[in-house]
């Protein structure tokens, strides 16, 4: 429940918080793979692919693998070598090491992210596995792996993908321009130093490098791409450049067309983002658009199908969508600040909060000057439920901009998890839609009933010592501007100050 810490804004600051990110597992996974170590008749084979099903597992196998001081000079290209390298006992440390945690305490973001790359070597399989037979395990675990620097990022910070979602694919802002203001550095660059950071193969590291530090070819190549139509003026064109059909032609480069495929399906099938992409794949297969489309469309459809997680979105299920429609809508902008007036009433009631000694000639008094000041700060709900002295009743002592079934609302703290460790002690909960799938099955349902909302605050008030009221906000379920939540906190810290000194008085 606690805030998260600042971001980094510089390459070297990146790399040292994600560098060494231990990165969850799902229980049933971790069980999975656990027993497979376990089991002396499973080949390497078998194993390797029992771990290439939790991605985060098989990231950490391949960079232990390629950062151990007794691996070899060649970094290992795939997972079954990362494996054979480090053997089984170590690989069980590696997996008691990383965290087992239930589906929805595991962050969206980062297990949307794990399904683009799922997507990614499906798509690969499909599109380059005959082709590349021998290079097989290479390519499949490479394209796999090819978004891994992504993946520590957005389990420690899911808020990223939606921000970089709605102002990239949305509003059309320029990927440098957000990134920079995000991150502080470039996504590209950032990814190219944990790829070699962690060695990862060569394949994943020249894509990265390709996108950094040297386009030139690949937007030479998507300008013979552009001419799918004509196939033999697209031959003439490479036989002109030998160097660009020599590059064009490189293994590797399934390796970043599988994942520019999966990536860019991710938003929607008709983007010109996505049709660059798709031509320039026909390019390299030498395949008709039309032909190379429905390959796509079916490899899609056949990644669906082997993963299962109705909170994901996977780009399949919108192929029986209009072909224009569009999975991603404009989030909801948070509500103003408050206004200055607003601002001023605000610090009144908090001065009166404040004031010693307490004015206030009872409970009553000082929690509708509380609940007056949380609405003057742009709260539009606000909900004060004052605790019995052994903690086994919640009951309202002030609501505003709540239906009236609020002023008689009584909450039994054991039923919940969240609440009974809010009443253990002093502490706050925001709600927010990254993490509203691990807390909202454990908040009670007539609470939620009242506060319909993916933005919420939830705090806990203590007096002496103990906690004795529990307070509940939002903006009428618009996201919480940053006046308000600086404001939610310092009236949280008047009412703790008011409590204390009203319990002193007479004394």
């Amino acid at each position: 429940m606690s805030t998260s810490k600042p971001l980094p804004r510089t390459l070297d600051a990146w790399v040292q918080q994600l560098g060494k990110l231990p990165l969850p597992i799902e229980q049933q996974q971790h069980a999975r793979i656990r027993r497979v170590l376990g089991d002396s008749r499973r080949t390497w084979r078998e194993i390797a692919e029992t771990i290439e099903a939790s991605p985060s597992f098989a990231l950490q196998v391949l960079r232990e693998a390629n950062q151990s001081s007794n691996s070899l000079s060649d970094p290992a290209e795939s997972v079954e070598t990362a494996l054979s390298r480090l053997g089984l006992s170590r690989c069980e440390t590696l997996l008691n090491q990383a965290p087992a945690l239930p589906e929805n305490e595991i962050p969206l973001a980062f297990r949307q992210i794990l399904l683009i790359s799922q997507h990614a070597s499906q798509q690969a399989r499909g599109l380059f596995g005959a082709r590349l037979a021998r290079l097989w395990n290479e390519l499949h675990g490479c394209s796999l792996l090819f978004l891994a620097p992504m993946w520590p990022l957005l389990c420690a910070h899911p808020h990223l993908l939606e921000a970089w979602e709605q102002r990239v694919l949305l509003k059309g802002e320029r990927p440098a321009a957000v990134e920079k203001e995000l991150l502080g550095v470039g996504l590209i660059q950032l990814c190219l130093k944990l790829a070699e950071r962690w060695r990862l193969p060569e394949w994943i590291v020249r894509g990265y490098r390709l996108l950094e530090r040297d386009r030139r070819q690949l937007v030479k190549a998507l300008h013979i791409a552009r001419d799918n139509e004509h196939p033999l003026h697209q031959q003439q064109m490479l036989d002109e450049d030998t160097a660009l059909r020599h590059w064009l032609t490189q293994p590797s480069n399934c390796v970043l067309l599988a994942n520019g495929l999966a990536v860019s399906a991710h938003h929607a099938w008709d983007t010109a983002h996505s049709l660059r992409w798709q031509r320039l794949t026909g390019l390299y297969l030498q395949i008709p658009l039309s032909e190379l489309q429905q390959e796509v469309h079916q490899h899609a459809v056949s990644s669906a199908r082997l993963i299962h997680d109705a909170a994901l979105w996977h780009p399949a299920q919108a192929l029986i969508w209009p072909w224009d429609a569009h999975r991603l809508k404009p989030a909801v902008s948070a509500p103003p600040p408050p206004k200055r007036d607003d601002l001023t009433v605000w610090r009144q009631h908090c001065a009166r909060l404040l004031a010693e000694p307490s004015s206030f000639a009872n409970v009553p008094q000082l929690t509708a000057c509380a609940r007056d000041a949380l609405q003057a700060c742009g709260l539009k709900r606000v909900l004060l439920l004052l605790a019995d002295r052994h903690h086994t009743r919640l009951q309202t002592q002030q609501q505003a901009g709540l239906d009236a079934g609020a002023a008689s609302l009584s909450l039994d703290p054991a039923q919940s998890q969240v609440l009974k460790r809010l009443l253990a002690e002093p502490g706050q909960l925001r709600l927010t839609p990254d993490n509203m799938a691990q807390f909202s099955a454990l908040l009670p349902g007539n609470l939620k009933a009242l506060f319909p909302s993916e933005h919420l605050l939830l705090r806990s008030v203590a007096s002496n010592g103990r906690v004795v009221m529990l307070v509940v906000a939002d903006q009428g379920g618009q996201p919480l501007n940053d006046v308000s939540l600086q404001a939610f906190a310092k009236t949280a810290q008047c009412i703790e100050r008011a409590l204390s000194s009203f319990s002193r008085r007479g004394r």
